[in-house]
């Protein structure tokens, strides 16, 4: 895909070639994710133990959510200058901070005063994630570093999951929580030695994120992601508690569900870059479709723990693998500012998270699961819609370009 938006490429920078650096990006990603979305696994018993309902205890998501936009949307302004090794060695203290906080929670407040924090980690991170990985390695092997960090993400999908269910059961959802801690620390531990000096570089862009939303590309291709994410998290920040009451699986089964659902999607994550190669629109239209389809199969025959099982499986495979294809629509539509554009990203998916969970969570005690997850299908529709509402204005920017 060639860039057609008049937005100009990278310029050069001095790359240290520190894969040592990269994976160690890669592993923060994983303790980031996982702290992100354990929440997901210990609903039930996060809400028993600090006297709330589920749909109060998923608005975890939503408050990191909230906290990762504002992050997001300012951090790579008020930061401008400052060296984005320590930036980020910054970043993990905090996350440091936010498991050891969590899991001494007395109440809900201070609990989601940890939860917030981890929402600042996620912003500041992600937003400057690919920018720093594109300085790390030569020009020809970001595409390979950028897949070793997104491989963070996707094993973590595999193991938090089940293993937040799994630890919770056994050593309670504060020992779960606590265990990311020491993860955090070894992440720190190797970014100090492994990352090198990395100064914030001169720019006569504006440090105002919302001027690529001038572009009808930028805008509606962000609308569409925006709409995929929050159409995913309506529904599965209430997976456990939707498997508990329809399905009636106990914690064992509930592990090993969460678990498929983490596999399936590290082979998605895996399989999708050779699609991708080609033509990114056809991915982002055809696989909300398929979600959609899938949340209507889970309401007609969620009582089954064996369709159940089957259906969220297809549903990790899909839902894990989507967002690779949305950060290689970035990379290919804005190949400049990758700050500016990163930050954007994230600020717009984190938004759509907190918007999709604090909406299903209201559904969900307000009129049940049916409410919630027909909700999560109309919104994934209106996402394939607006991804090929995208394609469109691609292809006539394309078509344009071939005319001058």
């Amino acid at each position: 895909m060639k860039e057609v938006s008049g937005i100009s490429q990278v310029g050069p920078e001095a790359r240290s070639g520190s894969w040592s650096g990269v994976l160690a990006m890669s592993l923060g990603a994983f303790a980031l994710i996982a702290s992100e979305f354990m929440p997901v696994s210990l609903l039930t018993p996060i809400a028993a133990d600090l006297q709330s309902s589920e749909g109060q205890a998923g608005q975890a998501i939503s408050v990191s959510g909230a906290f990762a936009v504002l992050t997001s949307l300012f951090i790579s302004s008020l930061t401008r200058g400052l060296d984005r090794k320590w930036l980020l060695l910054g970043l993990i203290g905090v996350m440091i901070v936010s498991g050891s906080v969590v899991s001494v929670a007395p109440n809900y407040l201070i609990f989601m005063l940890g939860r917030a924090l981890i929402g600042v980690v996620i912003g500041g991170f992600w937003s400057m994630s690919a920018a720093t990985v594109m300085r790390l390695v030569e020009e020809h092997h970001v595409p390979r570093a950028l897949a070793i960090l997104n491989g963070g993400n996707a094993l973590a999908t595999v193991i938090a999951a089940p293993a937040g269910s799994f630890l919770g059961g056994l050593i309670g959802w504060r020992g779960a929580f606590f265990c990311v801690v020491p993860v955090a620390v070894i992440v720190f531990l190797w970014q100090l030695v492994s990352l090198p000096s990395m100064t914030s570089g001169k720019t006569h862009a504006s440090p105002n994120v919302f001027r690529l939303l001038k572009k009808p590309l930028v805008a509606v291709g962000m609308a569409g992601a925006g709409l995929f994410f929050m159409g995913q998290f309506s529904l599965f920040t209430y997976v456990r508690p939707f498997l508990e009451i329809v399905a009636h699986v106990n914690v064992s089964t509930l592990s090993f569900i969460l678990l498929l659902i983490g596999v399936s999607g590290l082979v998605g994550t895996l399989l999708i870059g050779g699609l991708l190669k080609n033509s990114v629109y056809p991915v982002l239209i055809i696989i909300p479709f398929i979600m959609a389809l899938l949340v209507v199969g889970l309401l007609c025959l969620g009582k089954s723990i064996v369709m159940s099982a089957v259906i969220l499986t297809i549903w990790g495979l899909f839902a894990t693998s989507a967002p690779v294809g949305w950060w290689t629509w970035l990379a290919r539509t804005l190949p400049n500012d990758a700050e500016a554009g990163g930050g954007l990203m994230v600020a717009v998916v984190q938004l759509a998270i907190t918007m999709g969970a604090t909406c299903g969570g209201i559904l969900f005690d307000g009129s049940g699961y049916r409410a919630t997850f027909g909700v999560s299908a109309l919104i994934l529709i209106a996402a394939s819609l607006s991804a090929l509402m995208a394609n469109r204005i691609y292809k006539r920017g394309v078509y344009v370009a071939i005319l001058k």
